[in-house]
Formats: structure tokens, sequence, C-alpha cells
């Protein structure tokens, strides 16, 4: 049986004009690495940039555009890498910053494209900038680098207002001063070895100039900008009691947190963004912005100010046709308004990977993670199959997308990590409440049969690798067609064949449950929750499950008719 697709004459172009379509960033497929869990050259357990280097041709293999590297510079790895001790080297546990350039070097040789992340937000306890403001008084220019207050009460015994951190437990911690007597407090949104900076210092503003210019002149064709929603905190820093159930970096419904997304921000990028663009060949921001509504995450991505904003909206809608059609319109509407691009995205390092997400059947706002007693546990065969369904979707919208390394091979959430062997700072500073982000993070499966999968010659990984993995490796996958590696593949070189980040959107008449669309001369049928949906006469170009007469419920197509 098949059945007839129309048009309902709703269209939504993409954010582009003939003027910018030769802009890199706008069409990248992006992909992100997380050093330390993608391949360890070295043996020690832990990945690095010669461990990259060597993998960088399967991700020209696969059809990205571009990698962004998470943190690698120097650091005590308290928060694995996002506390920074020195914004322009490399920690020796990644190697070093020849082995850097030479990474830089050999993805350009590939024609792939270099971001890092950048952590402006706060520096590490080991930065010599806080070691510095220890020893000097309260009042001093060095203590003026960073977030520095009396205590409130008797003797200044209590924090200076109620604000929690976003690992979990206050959001300040008291110094003691050089002649031993209890001083003032500082603040860090995140661990306590991770004081915020002061962003309404000259100082901090003219440094960071020059650390981004210092990768810039290395090469590096861009930024992802961490906690780009942060920096600015409310006049005052007054006192704020967030809802418990609420995303932990503040996307999500409810009252802004007076320490995100705060009007003073913007300035900065506006003074980044002059930076970037004095550069050739297109360097780029990209935000990590978590607000909402997506009108006010646009703001982050105005002509003067990022290129990109990570699209945590559309990461964060359930896996229901109604919703999802909304919040694509939403993201072309309001990136759209201000010329950027609507990026893409289902799973990065900080999140639940979206094979295991899309299949939980209880709350589980961002941070939190799961476990083995967290409620509402995946079913995996059921969120690998919406998983592959949603990437399918995903990689036919008009603008960029993101892909975390690994969900090209299906990978769920590890769930079941000993917690003894657990390293995120939330699940110590919950006391274990809260599991955290480790589940993603756990190092690649290359190889099936290879000492770690593959990721590590002497078989040593930072975080276990589930045994089961051995039938997600890499060399598992290649060449097998019904394969997750081998529909990602597909889909990206038929992304590029036939234009579709550039096309335009039109939505097609289909039952409820279903979302049918047509971008450039593709026809995509996505059935998210509907019933059986007949499959239409014509060509099947790519699926994420096998479909004959009729596509089932979690499964999408892309067809030529």
């Amino acid at each position: 049986m098949s059945a007839t697709v129309v048009s309902d004459a709703h269209a939504t172009a993409a954010p582009t004009s003939d003027a910018t379509r030769s802009e890199w960033w706008r069409t990248a497929v992006i992909y992100q690495i997380y050093p330390r869990s993608f391949a360890d050259a070295s043996g020690d357990g832990i990945g690095d940039l010669a461990g990259i280097t060597a993998r960088l041709d399967s991700l020209a293999a696969l059809g990205v555009d571009a990698i962004w590297l998470s943190p690698f510079y120097t650091s005590p790895q308290k928060d694995a890498g996002y506390d920074v001790a020195d914004f322009t080297d490399v920690d020796p546990l990644f190697g070093t910053i020849e082995d850097f350039d030479a990474m830089t070097a050999r993805a350009h040789e590939l024609g792939l494209r270099v971001i890092v992340d950048i952590v402006p937000n706060h520096t590490s306890d080991a930065h010599a900038w806080f070691q510095a403001a220890r020893a000097s008084a309260p009042g001093s220019l060095e203590r003026d680098r960073y977030v520095f207050r009396d205590g409130r009460g008797a003797g200044g015994d209590e924090p200076p207002n109620n604000w929690q951190s976003i690992f979990g437990g206050p959001a300040w911690t008291r110094l003691t001063e050089p002649d031993g007597t209890p001083g003032q407090w500082y603040l860090h949104l995140f661990d306590t070895s991770q004081p915020d900076l002061n962003w309404a210092n000259d100082e901090v503003l003219v440094e960071f100039d020059r650390v981004l210019r210092f990768w810039l002149d290395r090469g590096v064709d861009g930024f992802r900008v961490d906690v780009a929603h942060g920096l600015i905190k409310a006049e005052g820093l007054p006192d704020f009691i967030a809802e418990d159930d609420g995303d932990s970096m503040g996307g999500g419904a409810g009252p802004i947190p007076p320490w995100w997304a705060q009007d003073g921000v913007h300035a900065i990028w506006r003074r980044w963004r002059r930076v970037v663009d004095a550069y050739p060949g297109e360097r780029i921001l990209a935000a990590e912005a978590w607000v909402s509504p997506l009108s006010l995450m646009a703001r982050w991505v105005r002509p003067d100010e990022m290129h990109q904003a990570f699209n945590f909206s559309y990461l964060s809608t359930d896996w229901h046709a109604a919703d999802l059609r909304a919040v694509i319109d939403e993201s072309i509407a309001e990136f759209g308004a201000v010329g950027a691009p609507s990026t893409w995205v289902l799973s990065n390092h900080d999140v639940v990977r979206h094979a295991s997400r899309m299949a939980l059947s209880a709350e589980n706002p961002q941070g939190h993670g799961i476990g083995p007693r967290s409620a509402g546990l995946p079913d995996p065969v059921v969120g690998l199959q919406r998983g592959r369904a949603a990437t399918l979707l995903m990689l036919a919208l008009p603008g960029s997308a993101y892909i975390y390394q690994g969900e090209e091979l299906g990978l769920p959430e590890a769930i079941h990590i000993p917690d003894e062997a657990r390293q995120d700072p939330t699940w110590h500073r919950t006391e274990g409440e809260r599991y955290g982000r480790d589940g993603c993070r756990v190092p690649l499966p290359w190889e099936a049969d290879a000492p770690a999968h593959g990721f590590s010659p002497t078989g040593h990984t930072w975080l276990p690798q589930p045994e089961e993995w051995a039938r997600f490796a890499r060399d598992a996958q290649e060449g097998v067609a019904t394969s997750t590696l081998t529909m990602y593949s597909e889909a990206l070189r038929l992304r590029r064949g036939h234009g579709l980040a550039a096309a335009e959107l039109t939505w097609l008449e289909t039952p409820e449950g279903v979302l049918g669309l047509r971008v450039g001369d593709i026809t995509v049928l996505a059935n998210v929750d509907g019933a059986d949906f007949p499959l239409p006469s014509g060509e099947v170009i790519v699926a994420s499950a096998p479909v004959t007469d009729s596509i089932p419920a979690d499964t999408c197509v892309w067809m030529v008719l």
C-alpha cells in the first residue's frame, strides 16, 4: 500500500541568502571530541592529542566538516580540564603544544576545521592569578580579578548570599587569610576549585583577548565558548532560590537566575567578535548558552556577536511529533530573525547520550545523569531505535549540526559504572545523590577485540568501558549496511550532496504522530509516535530502520519521490 504526501504550503526558509551561503559555519557538521575519551596513544588510559591525530582519518571518512575539542589546557583535572590553570599551554596529560600543532596541521590537510573550547567564566584555583589573590589582601588588585566578598552575619561567618553551585552545595568558599584568620569568600558557580572571574575588571578582558589571539595565531578556526550565558552576575548579587527540578545550567522554564543571561555579557561577545573577525578564513564563535526561550537564545548570535549557539531547546525536546515540529519552526524563525543559522544537537559531554535519554521513563534534568539506582532506566533497544530516527531527522534540517563522539556508533549511556570509579564533581559534591556526567564520557570503542576496545594499547581506561561495548566498536560496524555508523556516513554524504543544510524546509500533510517535510529535493518522513504510516511510492535513500510497506513508530526515512 502506498500513501500520497502533499504539501500544506507551510514553508520555512533556511536563514541564509545567496550572499552568505559560502560561509562554512552556516551549514557545517561539527564533531565534538572529548580528548580524554577519544583515543589514547600513550597508553596511560587517558586520551591525548597524538591519539586524536592518529584517528582523524576516520572523522574525515565519516564526512564531518570540523572538529571541536573540549579542553586540553594545563589543569589539575578536578573537572576534567574545565578547571584551567594556563589557557595558553597543553596539559602534559594530553601532550605538548607541538602535538597540538601537528594535530591541527593534519586536520587541515584532511579538510577538517579545528574549533577549541575556551572557558572564560572561571579559572582553576591553581591558576597563577588565583594564587596571587589568595596571597593578597582584601581589596587588592589581585583579588579584583575574581569575585571576592565579605561574609554575612557575625564575624562574616555566613556566605555573601544563598547561591548554590551547579555541582551541588554552596557557591561560596571562605578563604583562610595568609595570617591564618578566617577571611573573605570567593564565588564558584561550579566546583570549589573553579573560582569565577570578575568580568567587570578590564585586566580580565585584556587577558582573554591575548588568549584568543594565541590560539588564532596557531591556526584554530574558532572557539566553542563554555558557559557563554554566564560571566556577568546581577548587580548586588541578590539571593535566589532555584527550582529543585530545574536544569543545572539554566535551561527550561522558570525565572532566570541572577548568575545567568545578564545583559552585560553581550558587550564581551561583541569584543570577542572583533578579535576573531580580524583574522582571515572565517574564524567563528559558538556559544554554549543554556537559555530559553529561543527568542532569548537568539540574542547570542546577532551579527556582531556569536556565529552560532547550541540549540539546547531542540536537544531538550521530548520525542513527540507535535513538540518537535514546534521547536523546529521556532528555531528557524528565531535564529533567522537575527540572520543566524539554527544549529541542531542531540548529545554532548554534559547530557545523557540520546540513544539512552530518548527511552527514559522518568524526569532527568540536565546534569543529573543516570545510574543503577535511577528511576525510569531506558530500554536499550527502544533507545537506539529512537536515537537513530532522531539523528536522521536532525541531519535533514537546514543549518548546522553537531555530533558528539560515539553517537555515530550508537553508544548508549554507560549506566553501571562502579561508585568508586566515578569522577564527576557532581557525584562527589552531592554525595551520590546525582550521578553526574561520567556515563556519557566513557572512552570510545574502536576495535572489538583489542585491549580497551582499541582506545588504549595497554587496555587502561580512565573510566571503565562496559564489556558489551565490543559490539559497538567502529571496526565491527564498518561496511555493515545496517549499522549505525553506516547510517551516519550515508546521511552525511547525502546531506552534503543534496545541499540540505542550505535548502528550504516545507512541511507536508501527515497523520498525527508523523512528521513529513521536504528539504530541497528530499522528502523526510519521521514516524515519531504515530500509527504505522504507509510508505509512499519512491526511492528510500536512507532509513533509520528497515522499512517495507510501512513506516513504524520510532523510524525516519529519507526518500526521493
